[in-house]
């Protein structure tokens, strides 16, 4: 054999080892773990590809339509970036509605929002402190909230799981303070068998009645131990009365019971008022909806903090009421106002086929994946991140991931292993539903794009299953 044949021949084969090796197959110690705990195969969906190469490496049930839980909200917040920019920011203007003289407005205060995701207890506190350096010190009239900007209609919070008052099923609206989000931070006093319960924030509009025991059992699922009694008095401002019974197990140390008992005008005027009275305002009226005037110039206006760091909120602790407060936003790009559901899913949709990512798999309903409904493929979501990491906005996407095992939802998984820190993953879960998507580092530098999709009524145990293929694509040769 000549040695320009020869030479040829050990190019061709160097140059064929190189390329990934392509597979509709699964690893087998994700073939059983899936089995240890009862997952058919059938039920999950595969997607791994490595950057800057032509073919994936496992595609395995990969065109299958899939509810991915909260890994749709990739979609909403790569969207978010290309079409909003990192470093947009929502508004929140203040209006007075009457004469301001002296420090005193003989008239109503409106508030005017825009769907800001981060106007959180600091943020609330920051926009009253101003309004008061400002000048404003007493106001005669009402606290009217401007809800326009948002054309949505009223959801029933119970719909989705049966749980109207969980933090998470808050709907989305164009004022939104701090979530609606009632804090119960729960603090076990071994030393005379009690839990303290610290209200945040605690407002008129709130009544606690504490009858918890402390316990030396496991802390397995605190939350299921408690007997949570919410009755609101929708006839007095929706004042809410809360009762806890049950077992507090100490080992659980201190937690946080995150609940959502008023609707927006009941939390806003508590607030206000509270925060308004602390830097020694005057205020004593009633609140309700209204519209600012357009022709009137706002007295104060507040902006949230960049899309960056929304996002950053949204993907490593899976904020639902943050993604559908973004996925709203998106449908004003092309400035058509007020936002509605449907312009922000043909925003999505045309957003997706000017990357050439439509496919007719795709249904998304509120950007969050707090729904039923919402299905994408795992190629559709590995295409997705190739085009991601090509996309200029590329590392403010990847840093709002959660890293495995340092923080976010991955803080406590696979730590201590050689994948520690290796990977970028966002992660989702709905009865029936476990999912993952991101970037995943292996041993030898080079990065994947890895998707693992499972729709089966034994998902909640297919997180060994994914543990094993992050191992797996990290040690393969």
């Amino acid at each position: 054999m000549s040695p320009f044949k020869l030479a040829a021949i050990l190019c061709f084969i160097l140059n064929t080892q190189a390329l990934p090796v392509f597979s509709q197959d699964l690893p087998d110690a994700v073939k059983q773990a899936l089995n240890q705990n009862e997952i058919p195969e059938s039920a999950a969906s595969i997607y791994i590809h490595e950057i800057n190469t032509t073919n994936p490496i496992i595609a395995f049930n990969s065109d299958k339509p899939m509810n991915p839980a909260s890994v749709m909200k990739l979609i909403t917040t790569f969207a978010g970036l290309e079409l909003l920019g990192p470093a947009f920011t929502w508004k929140t203007e203040i209006y007075t509605n009457g004469v301001l003289k002296e420090g005193k407005l003989q008239g109503d205060l409106i508030i005017k929002g825009y769907g800001d995701p981060r106007l959180n207890l600091e943020n609330f506190w920051l926009l009253i402190r101003r309004l008061y350096q400002k000048g404003l010190h007493e106001i005669t009239g009402d606290l009217i909230l401007d809800n326009s900007y948002f054309d949505i209609s009223i959801e029933n919070p119970a719909a989705f799981d049966n749980k109207p008052y969980r933090s998470y099923n808050t709907s989305p609206e164009a004022h939104l303070v701090n979530y609606r989000a009632t804090e119960l931070r729960i603090i076990p006093k071994p030393e005379n068998n009690s839990a303290r319960i610290i209200i945040n924030p605690q407002t008129e509009f709130i009544t606690l009645n504490n009858n918890l025991k402390l316990t030396k059992s496991k802390c397995i699922e605190w939350r299921d131990t408690l007997d949570t009694i919410i009755d609101v008095d929708t006839e007095n401002n929706h004042h809410a009365t809360v009762t806890l019974n049950g077992d507090y197990p100490i080992a659980c140390g201190e937690k946080s019971l995150l609940l959502s008992l008023h609707n927006s005008q009941t939390y806003t005027l508590g607030l206000f008022k509270k925060l308004w009275k602390q830097q020694g305002g005057v205020f004593n009226g009633k609140v309700r909806t209204g519209i600012a005037l357009d022709e009137k110039l706002p007295y104060e206006i507040h902006q949230s903090p960049p899309l960056t760091e929304i996002i950053r909120d949204i993907n490593k602790y899976s904020n639902n009421t943050a993604a559908r407060q973004l996925y709203l936003t998106l449908g004003t790009v092309s400035g058509n106002k007020p936002a509605t559901l449907n312009k922000s899913n043909n925003a999505v949709r045309q957003w997706l086929k000017s990357k050439e990512l439509d496919s007719p798999e795709f249904e998304i309903e509120n950007g969050s994946g707090l729904s039923r409904n919402e299905r994408i493929s795992a190629r559709h979501l590995g295409k997705l991140l190739l085009k991601a990491f090509q996309s200029s906005v590329m590392p403010e996407f990847v840093s709002s991931l959660p890293i495995l095992a340092v923080d976010g939802t991955m803080k406590k998984r696979l730590t201590g292993t050689d994948v520690t820190g290796r990977a970028h993953i966002k992660t989702g879960s709905l009865n029936g539903v476990k999912a993952m998507a991101g970037y995943i580092l292996d041993k030898s530098g080079k990065r994947m794009a890895i998707i693992f999709l499972v729709n089966h009524i034994n998902s909640s145990k297919a997180q060994f299953a994914m543990d094993k293929l992050l191992q797996w694509v990290y040690q393969r040769p």
